[in-house]
């Protein structure tokens, strides 16, 4: 077995408290499900800001009665440092993915964007601080890049951020790093790259662009590439981030207090990804074997390509990616064939 598969027979015999925020997000609601099938006991966070109920209704339906009796949810906001408190009570590792993502999301308003990524995520590392977790891990993000060039991107190699987005995040692990320092607290951020899954919302100017395509191709409406299709991206498969998450909870103490790649050290272009997307639609919905995207301009703040070196991962954490583009489209797919209305 590999370091993934052994951990999840510990965390079988074993139950500890977890705290998800943004459980009712994409991320979040995935690592609350895998965490109660897991036997472990899970509070979750949301404000529903981007967050859907929806999503936790399909987390008690995925898990059994037992399970789910293991769930406590607090509707709280980030913002606050009471909700953050009050949900760190007796939690043993934090899993912080409340945030509010997307780059134009952050260009059109990026007072709202510092107030929850940079306010909230400080408010979080004070509840947690004070209730003594054991180890808190929390969402970074490739975008912390920014303008560097160099292919595949390592972690201690960095550019000037490209969007207020990418500068909160680089600001939430430069308070990571100086709580571990001045406290003694220990963290783990994990850099996504682009990740998908079920429960990605399709819906909304800010949705990413996998669901969102999804949904154009499966309702027959028109779908926008930004620039020429031929930006890339390490498009990465919800899976893959719940076992970096996990591993990360579990990790030696040598492996805290830094970041580390979650990705496949891989690229697809926005022209392939359409592709690709195409060629398993087309068997289920006939119209979309003729499709053909829209081309418009480049979008302010985004990056030309992005491709993460995931070695330091594997070494440290154990990370092992079991879910390659093609194996992810086909899984996430399925799932916006039978929850698309």
């Amino acid at each position: 077995m590999n370091k993934i598969d052994d951990l999840r027979q510990i965390l079988r015999e074993h139950s500890y408290h977890w705290l998800v925020t943004g459980a009712a997000g994409f991320i979040g609601s995935n690592l609350v499900e895998a965490l109660l099938k897991l036997n472990q006991r899970v509070t979750g966070l949301d404000n529903f800001a981007t967050g859907y109920r929806h999503n936790l209704d399909q987390v008690r339906e995925a898990v059994d009665a037992a399970a789910w009796s293991r769930f406590d949810f607090v509707e709280g906001d980030i913002r606050r440092l009471e909700d953050c408190a009050r949900a760190c009570e007796g939690v043993d590792f934090v899993l912080h993915q409340a945030a509010l993502g997307s780059v134009p999301r952050s260009i059109a308003n990026p007072i709202l964007t510092n107030e929850t990524n940079i306010g909230g995520f400080l408010n979080m590392l004070v509840a947690a601080r004070d209730a003594k977790v054991r180890r808190f891990i929390y969402a970074a993000s490739s975008s912390t890049y920014g303008d560097h060039p160099a292919l595949p991107k390592v972690e201690d190699q960095i550019g000037k951020p490209l969007s207020p987005y990418a500068v909160t995040k680089y600001v939430n692990e430069l308070y990571a790093d100086v709580f571990a320092r001045t406290y003694g607290m220990e963290s783990i951020g994990l850099r996504y790259f682009n990740v998908f899954g079920p429960r990605q919302d399709p819906n909304g100017a800010y949705a990413a662009v996998i669901p969102q395509w999804i949904a154009a191709l499966i309702r027959n409406q028109s779908l926008k590439i930004n620039g020429d299709g031929e930006t890339s991206r390490d498009f990465c498969y919800i899976e893959n981030v719940v076992q970096a998450n996990l591993l990360a909870a579990m990790a030696a103490s040598e492996a805290a207090n830094q970041v580390y790649n979650v990705a496949l050290n891989d690229r697809t272009s926005l022209n392939r990804l359409h592709a690709m997307m195409v060629e398993l639609l087309a068997p289920r919905y006939p119209h979309v074997a003729a499709h053909r995207p829209q081309y418009v301009d480049f979008r302010p703040g985004d990056v030309r390509h992005s491709q993460a070196d995931i070695a330091k991962a594997q070494r440290l954490l154990g990370y092992a990616p079991t879910h390659r583009i093609g194996e992810g489209l086909k899984q996430a797919l399925d799932w916006y064939v039978h929850n698309l209305v």
